[in-house]
């Protein structure tokens, strides 16, 4: 429990930094003037918010499939979880320091059995029958906000996550966590002189709420912390690595779980507003969790 209050304190002190937002504008105006001679794909990280009026439309898809776990040796019946991410995000006030929005997420899964074999893209046959469970998963409300005017490239990222399922799993198939979470997402980047070279890290904290017999996640904190190196061939065109890791602290649950991953991938501006993204991962290490590989594609549009 100190952990959980510590942690509710730090985001309450991060949180509470948006009351000086109107004390500021003055000082942020410069922050209005468009980069012109940038791409989205460089100027827009997810460290980087929009003005008033604009809006931030991303549409991420995550294929996750796995044979082989940390519960046991050898290979296992195929899993497949595929989840389609809808985020939405428009600039309100006259400085870049706050978008509001909305988050809502969709899944299909499928498990083999060992008379039904099942493959990586039976995810989107949504057949509904006892291997496979699909459909709106969650929403949340969300807000990004710059704490210092200071640096724009330093943002936050505040949502709270609403089940929609009754069951989280149901003849043996997981679809989604039953229970609320609050998730803490810290994005700053860094452009090296030259504009060909760039560093992008992300700290992601999820509290997760609820009664600990109703999901293998609730009543624990998980902390995710990642980092992006880009390299910029030219404006509209980005290679990307990645690692990536994950740790479950139990606050009560009695489950504790860790992961680390690490992959690549490349993003290209299709045109002035939308621009398409391509990633891989693989999961490298972990404790009490799969060992499988994502396959990622995903598409935004500022406008």
């Amino acid at each position: 429990m100190k952990t959980l209050k510590t942690y509710l304190v730090l985001t309450g002190i991060l949180l509470t930094t948006t009351a000086s937002f109107g004390q500021d504008e003055m000082k942020d105006k410069e922050m209005d003037e468009p980069q012109q001679e940038q791409s989205n794909i460089q100027q827009y990280t997810p460290s980087k918010l929009i003005g008033k009026g604009q809006v931030d439309l991303k549409w991420f898809n995550n294929l996750y499939t796995q044979t082989k776990s940390t519960f046991s040796d050898g290979e296992e019946p195929r899993q497949s979880f595929f989840t389609s991410t809808l985020e939405f995000y428009t600039g309100v006030g006259q400085n870049k320091r706050v978008n509001l929005g909305f988050i809502a997420r969709f899944r299909s899964n499928v498990v083999s059995s060992q008379d039904d074999e099942r493959g990586a893209l039976d995810v989107f046959s949504f057949s509904g029958d006892n291997n496979s469970r699909s459909g709106f998963t969650a929403f949340a409300p969300s807000i990004k906000f710059v704490p210092f005017p200071s640096v724009s490239n330093f943002s936050i990222q505040s949502s709270f996550f609403i089940p929609l399922i009754d069951n989280e799993t149901e003849n043996g198939v997981f679809l989604e966590q039953k229970g609320s979470v609050w998730q803490n997402r810290l994005f700053y980047d860094y452009t090296f002189p030259g504009n060909k070279w760039q560093l992008f890290t992300e700290l992601t904290t999820e509290l997760n709420f609820g009664d600990e017999d109703e999901s293998f996640a609730n009543n624990s904190l998980n902390i995710n912390p990642g980092i992006f190196l880009s390299y910029f061939p030219s404006s509209k065109f980005t290679v990307l690595a990645l690692a990536q890791h994950s740790q479950r602290i139990d606050l009560g649950n009695e489950f504790a779980q860790d992961f680390t991953a690490i992959g690549g991938g490349a993003k290209y501006q299709l045109t002035k507003a939308l621009n398409v993204e391509v990633l891989y991962t693989n999961f490298v290490r972990g404790s009490n969790t799969g060992l499988g590989q994502t396959f990622n594609i995903g598409l935004r549009g500022i406008f």
